[in-house]
C-alpha cells in the first residue's frame, strides 16, 4: 500500500460516503416528473428507494464474497465503479432502465456499506471507532442532502434524466481520491500471489487527523462477545428490529417527503427538494452528537432520547405540517443519531472483529430487509387513501419499535 499524508485517507472515506446514500434519494425530488414521463404508479415509484435498501439486505453475502476475493481497497473501488454504471443506466428514459439501474446502484452501495466499516475498524484505534463512525455517518447524510437539494433545480434546466445522471461525477471524484489515498495499484490491481498486503497501522491516518482528544469507548464485555449465546441472541434480535424501525422510517420519509410537502403545503418541486434536504443535513448533528453523549450516557438513555426526537417528525407532519422545518430539524437529528447509537452498541457488545462482523451483518441485513418496505408501504398507502395520514401513522409505529425494542435490547449494554 502506498503511504499518503495523514489527511488524505479520511477525506477519501468522506468522498466515498457521499456516494453511499445520495444516489438513493436522487429521484425523490423529481419523482412526479418521472411518474408522468414513464407512467409509473406510486407503488412502482416507491421501488426506486425500496430496491437499493433491499439490496443492502440481500446482496450482503455477495459483498462479503467480493471482499474475500479481493482486498478492501479493490472492493471499494469496485463499489464506486458499480454505482457509477448504475447511475448512467438509471438515467436512460425508460422504466426498465430506471429499475435495473437502481438495482445496480444498490449492489454497488452494498459493497461499500460492508467494506467501509472494515477499513475504519482496521485503520483506526479502538478508542476512536465511535467518533470515526459518527464522521462517516455524517458524510452519508451530507450526500443525501446534496442530492435532495440539487436534483430539482438541475431537472428544471436539463430534465430529470440529466439531473439524476450528474451525480455520477461524485463517484468519479471519490474513485480518484481513493486511488490517490491507497495507491492506484492497491485500488485497482490484484495483489501479486504471495505478496503481503500492507495494512495501515492501528493508529493510522484517521487518528492523525482526529488527534488525541477523540472519545474513548469503554472496553467491551466478554460475556457479550458471541451472538450465539442466549442473552446476546435476544439482544441481537432486538437490535435488528430497532435498526429495522430506524431504516423503515428513514427511507419511507426520504422517498416521499418532497411529494408530501408539495401536496400538503403547496411547495413547488424545487422548494420541496430543498426543504427535504433539511431532514438529511440535520442528521450530521445526531451522528456527531451521539458519540459525545456516549462518553457520559448509557446507550439505553441515548436511544430513548433519539426515539423521542424521532416521534416529532410523523406526529408533527400529521397535526401541524406548516411547522415542517421544526419537525425536519428534530427528526433529522434523530435519524442521524439512531443509526450511530446502534453501531456503537454493537461495538460495545463484542470483543473481536469476527463477532463484530457477524453481529453487524445480522443486524444490518435484517434491519435493511425491514427498511426496504418503507418506501413501498408508504407509497402504496398513499395511493390507496389519497392522503398522507396512513403513511405517517405507519412511520410512527416504526419509530416506536426503534424506541421501545431498542431500549429494551440495550438495557444491559455498558
Amino acid at each position: 500500500m502506498v503511504r499518503r499524508a495523514g489527511w488524505v485517507l479520511p477525506v477519501a472515506i468522506v468522498l466515498v460516503a457521499l456516494n453511499l446514500r445520495g444516489p438513493i434519494v436522487a429521484p425523490a425530488p423529481v419523482i412526479g416528473d418521472i411518474r408522468l414521463d414513464l407512467g409509473l404508479t406510486t407503488t412502482v415509484a416507491g421501488l426506486l428507494t425500496t430496491i437499493p435498501v433491499l439490496c443492502f439486505a440481500l446482496a450482503t453475502p455477495l459483498a462479503s464474497w467480493v471482499i474475500a476475493k479481493a482486498t478492501p481497497e479493490r472492493a471499494l473501488s469496485l463499489s464506486l465503479l458499480i454505482v457509477l454504471a448504475g447511475t448512467v443506466v438509471r438515467s436512460l428514459p425508460s422504466a426498465a432502465a430506471l429499475l435495473i439501474g437502481t438495482a445496480v446502484i444498490g449492489i454497488g452501495i452494498t459493497i461499500g456499506n460492508v467494506v467501509i466499516p472494515v477499513v475504519i475498524r482496521r485503520d483506526t484505534s479502538p478508542e476512536r471507532v465511535g467518533i470515526v463512525t459518527g464522521v462517516y455517518t455524517s458524510a452519508l447524510n451530507v450526500g443525501s442532502m446534496t442530492t435532495s437539494l440539487g436534483t430539482a433545480p438541475i431537472a428544471s434546466v436539463w430534465g430529470w434524466p440529466a439531473a439524476i445522471a450528474v451525480w455520477g461525477v461524485l463517484a468519479v471524484v471519490a474513485g480518484l481520491a481513493w486511488s490517490y489515498a491507497v495507491g492506484p495499484r492497491a485500488a485497482w490491481l490484484r495483489p501479486v500471489a504471495g505478496a503481503p498486503v500492507e495494512p495501515l497501522p492501528v493508529t493510522g491516518p484517521i487518528d492523525q487527523v482526529l488527534g488525541t482528544g477523540a472519545i474513548r469507548l469503554p472496553d467491551t464485555a466478554s460475556a457479550g462477545s458471541a451472538p450465539s449465546r442466549r442473552p446476546t441472541r435476544w439482544v441481537t434480535i432486538g437490535l435488528t428490529l430497532a435498526f429495522g424501525g430506524q431504516a423503515f422510517s428513514y427511507y419511507a420519509l426520504t422517498a416521499w417527503i418532497p411529494t408530501l410537502l408539495h401536496d400538503d403545503i403547496g411547495f413547488s418541486k424545487a422548494s420541496s427538494g430543498a426543504s427535504s434536504s433539511v431532514f438529511q443535513i440535520l442528521a450530521v448533528v445526531g451522528a456527531l452528537g451521539v458519540p459525545v453523549l456516549a462518553a457520559r450516557w448509557r446507550p439505553r438513555a441515548i436511544l430513548s432520547l433519539v426515539a423521542f426526537l424521532w416521534l416529532a417528525m410523523p406526529l408533527g407532519l400529521l397535526f401541524a405540517p406548516q411547522l415542517w422545518l421544526l419537525w425536519s430539524i428534530l427528526g433529522g437529528a434523530a435519524q442521524g443519531g439512531g443509526i450511530t447509537v446502534i453501531f456503537i452498541i454493537i461495538v460495545r457488545l463484542v470483543s473481536n472483529d469476527d463477532d463484530a462482523r457477524r453481529m453487524s451483518a445480522f443486524v444490518q441485513g435484517g434491519g435493511y430487509l425491514i427498511g426496504s418496505a418503507g418506501p413501498l408501504v408508504a407509497g402504496a398507502l398513499h395511493g390507496a387513501t389519497g392522503d398522507w395520514t396512513a403513511p405517517l401513522l405507519v412511520v410512527l409505529v416504526a419509530v416506536l419499535v426503534l424506541g421501545v425494542i431498542g431500549t429494551l435490547a440495550a438495557r444491559r449494554v455498558p
